[in-house]
């Protein structure tokens, strides 16, 4: 019994010594990463770092808006397409069968349009917080959420980007007809009994929707960008970005 006990005692010491070296070299591995994306012991500097950060938010931002602003950039994107308004949705059937499907399908269209135009003026506006960013926030970004950036830009931009794409909307709107097939819309749902008006804020709606389909592929650009090494398409998003998995 001794000498059973005796074995497996030096057969556990022995396989030990094997693994050990290797689980330690894991660790430095992985210590020496973190290191480096903080600057240490040789690595990128916190200056850099901020500066592969705002390069990343730039690039993502700037994805972004063009894969909304392209033609049917809302539209044809299931994730971000605004869809028909509620108090049309309700009714949305009856108008079909009452002939006037092709008048809903073009007021769908014509609001997805108008987010379609306004999109661009964001990007200037992006780039312009990107420049005001504080190194604090950008370590805070840097370090956070894989969504953290997209909550910075929604909490510094939202009121800004509703302000520059309201009246684009508005006027995009009545170009493309949206305000007609709407008027024309809500003139056949009172007409129908039990049914309620269509009455509430169209610009609004779109505008809102406009917005919430941008951050949402402001988030995807972002997440990419953490998550993907192909996405890190310059040489310092690889060394910042790099560190950090």
């Amino acid at each position: 019994m001794k000498s059973l006990r005796t074995l497996m005692i030096g057969l556990l010491v022995g396989l030990f010594a094997v693994q050990a070296p290797a689980a330690f070299a894991g660790f430095t591995d992985i210590l020496k990463s973190v290191k480096e994306a903080a600057g240490v012991g040789g690595g990128l500097s916190q200056s850099k770092i901020v500066e592969g950060l705002k390069e990343a938010l730039e690039i993502g931002t700037g994805n972004a808006v063009g894969l909304v602003s392209k033609l049917n950039g809302y539209y044809k994107n299931s994730n971000i397409k605004i869809p028909l308004p509620g108090a049309v949705q309700k009714v949305e059937k009856i108008l079909r069968g009452v002939g006037y499907g092709s008048q809903v399908d073009a007021f769908e269209l014509s609001m997805n349009q108008a987010a379609e135009k306004a999109a661009p003026e964001a990007k200037a506006l992006f780039v312009d917080t990107i420049k005001q960013m504080s190194f604090d926030d950008a370590r805070k970004i840097l370090d956070g959420k894989d969504n953290a950036a997209t909550l910075y830009f929604k909490d510094k931009t939202w009121d800004r980007l509703y302000e520059k794409f309201e009246p684009i909307v508005n006027s995009t709107m009545s170009q493309v007809g949206v305000t007609s097939y709407y008027q024309e819309l809500d003139k056949k749902v009172r007409s129908i009994p039990f049914a309620d008006s269509m009455s509430f804020d169209l610009d609004k709606y779109v505008t809102d929707g406009a917005l919430d389909g941008l951050f949402y592929m402001v988030e995807q650009e972002e997440r990419k960008i953490r998550q993907d090494p192909a996405a890190r398409v310059t040489d310092l998003l690889k060394d910042v970005f790099g560190g950090k998995r």
